[in-house]
């Protein structure tokens, strides 16, 4: 029996209809983790949360989980990347996807800390949900690593560990006109 023109259109309609149903097509549990992988390297949060990075050998047996090596920012203190891998005691293993979320976002930790201005959380505040959701998958993917960094300390406190300083720059010092050179002097002969 030859299927009609109205069959194919009622098969279409048919089809189209359990396509909708079934939604789009969302990206699995390992898609959402690559995609966090990709993120967290172009975005090089391991130069900041690897030991040995800040001192231009990273050990990548330790990627994530946190640095020796911190910053001094003046009038803040000194801080040193943190354990981002889901270690219960020195990582974010306590935190929830959804609080490593606000943390990129908006630079609060569910403890109510405040990141350091190191920390770029501004430009992470305006990462896609997807993004953000990727990030925070993909940290809570990695095997962890049982490590505290340093501090923080603040600005009148002695850190334990080495550090880098920012500094601001000098104001630059107003020009002073410039003077020719003294005329020569001829001696008799």
């Amino acid at each position: 029996m030859p299927i009609t023109g109205y069959a194919k259109a009622g098969f279409a309609l048919v089809c189209a209809a359990v396509l909708a149903a079934c939604g789009p097509a969302t990206p699995s549990a390992q898609d959402k983790v690559k995609r966090g992988e990709y993120l967290v390297k172009i975005i090089s949060c391991g130069d900041c949360h690897t030991q040995g990075a800040l001192l231009g050998k990273p050990d990548m047996a330790k990627y994530m989980g946190g640095s020796e090596v911190g910053f001094f920012l003046p009038d803040l203190g000194y801080f040193y990347g943190s354990n981002l891998t889901p270690d219960k005691e020195t990582g974010l293993g306590n935190w929830s996807e959804d609080e490593i979320v606000t943390a990129l976002r908006t630079g609060m930790r569910p403890d109510g800390r405040k990141l350091a201005p190191i920390m770029p959380w501004m430009s992470f505040a305006t990462l896609t949900d997807d993004d953000a959701d990727a990030i925070a998958a993909y940290l809570k993917s990695l095997a962890p690593i049982a490590y505290k960094a340093p501090g923080p300390f603040g600005a009148t406190e002695t850190p334990t560990a080495p550090y880098q300083t920012v500094v601001a720059p000098k104001a630059p010092e107003p020009a002073q006109p410039e003077t020719p050179p003294p005329a020569p002097t001829t001696t008799p002969q």
